[in-house]
């Protein structure tokens, strides 16, 4: 499932490109689709490596590096494909707070602990998803209605897909900024620590060889 995901990320930036054969609306629906589902393998792949027991070094390094391109190509691919709604600054920071967290991760796995994701984490991912597939679906439809008469412009009630895109872009933008501060503090809190305890067993050992070592008396002998 991790590979699929990064196998989904050069798919997407075709869907998403101008060279892309087919017209009318069939490209947002179709690269809407492909995140959907690339979105759900991810959910989808750490429950059943937890359930099963398979949690794996290789699927710890590569899952979130599929996680990070997928984003990324997401919203660079946005940049063009409807830059009326994600500007530059937006796809800056989340890409931004996105290498930070992963290098703060990686810091982490050197000094031998772990960060768990935070439910903002949690929540940051959910809105992002929301947030590229409604920027995606706003470049065909500024709005759906639901019901008979859609296809004139009328029916039961309308989805404001262009108010969603929006409001779900801001919204990941500040969350993304929370969770990340959060996980700041948990890594810094977690290092502290690791430093300590990096310090007290340095002078354990220090301590137990000069115990060992003895210094035998010059008795003149050659």
């Amino acid at each position: 499932m991790t590979v699929s995901r990064i196998a989904s990320v050069p798919l997407l930036i075709w869907l998403l490109s101008d060279s892309f054969p087919v017209h009318g609306h069939g490209q947002e629906v179709l690269a809407s689709a492909l995140f959907i589902a690339a979105s759900i393998t991810d959910g989808l792949d750490g429950y059943l490596a937890r359930r099963r027991g398979q949690v794996t070094t290789t699927g710890m390094l590569l899952d979130p590096l599929a996680d990070k391109l997928l984003v990324t190509a997401g919203y660079i691919c946005l940049l063009r494909f409807n830059p009326g709604i994600v500007p530059p600054w937006i796809a800056v920071l989340v890409i931004g707070r996105e290498f930070l967290v992963s290098g703060l991760r990686s810091i982490a796995v050197n000094e031998g602990f772990t960060i768990d994701a935070s439910d903002l984490g949690k929540l940051k991912t959910v809105i992002q998803i929301v947030s590229v597939v409604a920027a995606i679906l706003d470049h065909g439809w500024h709005a759906w209605w639901v019901g008979p008469g859609w296809r004139s412009g009328q029916g039961w009630f309308f989805v404001p897909v262009h108010v969603i895109a929006l409001a779900a872009l801001y919204w990941m933008t500040v969350v993304s900024i929370l969770s990340a501060a959060d996980y700041f503090v948990a890594f810094w809190g977690k290092i502290n620590h690791a430093s300590v305890r990096s310090r007290a067993h340095g002078t354990a050992v220090l301590s137990r060889a000069k115990k060992i070592v003895t210094v035998q008396p010059n008795t003149g002998n050659v």
